[in-house]
């Protein structure tokens, strides 16, 4: 069975790990400099933690998550709240925007990412992807046009984090963009004002 998007992620995922691990000029018979950023494999809850705790980190300007359900076991968790609340609150012109694709558990639990975002309505955008935005499996955290944290399959945390990678960053962002401006407003959790 074959999960809409899920080819595209896959080719994703492959121009992803290359671009990367893209073959450096050094001279013949010297070996490659090591990049101490270099694309992690994540396999674990503490390890997608890390990742998107890390990621959300370094963001400078804008912080975008496309996920199925703001999965709580990373973004209701006390120290990427913290991550986010000091994101928001010390730059002027910071904004977190996300992506629902399942908005009816975040309706149903209480959230403190959503408690958050209610509070900070000017800095935190909340949407419902659209029924007629192609939805994916996959689950990311892009972190302004550079980090990204990428799962292909939301249901798994088996992953790969890049922190300066902005070719692929950017390329997940246009389609973030895409989808973000095919879902209108009123169609999500009304917690910003402006977007």
């Amino acid at each position: 069975m074959t999960v809409p998007g899920e080819t595209d992620a896959n080719s994703a995922l492959a121009q992803l790990a290359n671009a990367r691990y893209a073959p450096e000029s050094t001279t013949p018979g010297t070996p490659a400099p090591r990049n101490t950023d270099a694309l992690t494999v994540l396999t674990s809850l503490a390890e997608a933690r890390a990742a998107v705790n890390k990621a959300a980190g370094l963001a400078q300007r804008l912080i975008s998550i496309y996920t199925p359900d703001l999965e709580p076991d990373l973004y209701d968790q006390s120290a990427f709240l913290e991550v986010m609340k000091h994101f928001v609150l010390s730059r002027s012109f910071s904004k977190v925007r996300v992506l629902l694709v399942e908005p009816s558990r975040v309706m149903r639990d209480s959230n403190r990412f959503v408690a958050m975002g209610r509070r900070l309505s000017s800095c935190i955008d909340i949407r419902y992807v659209s029924g007629d935005a192609p939805q994916r499996a996959s689950a990311y955290l892009i972190a302004d046009d550079r980090a990204i944290v990428y799962r292909m399959r939301s249901d798994t945390w088996d992953g790969i984090a890049d922190f300066n990678n902005p070719a692929v960053a950017k390329l997940y962002l246009t389609e973030f963009d895409a989808v973000w401006n095919a879902s209108a407003p009123e169609h999500g959790l009304r917690v910003a004002r402006r977007g």
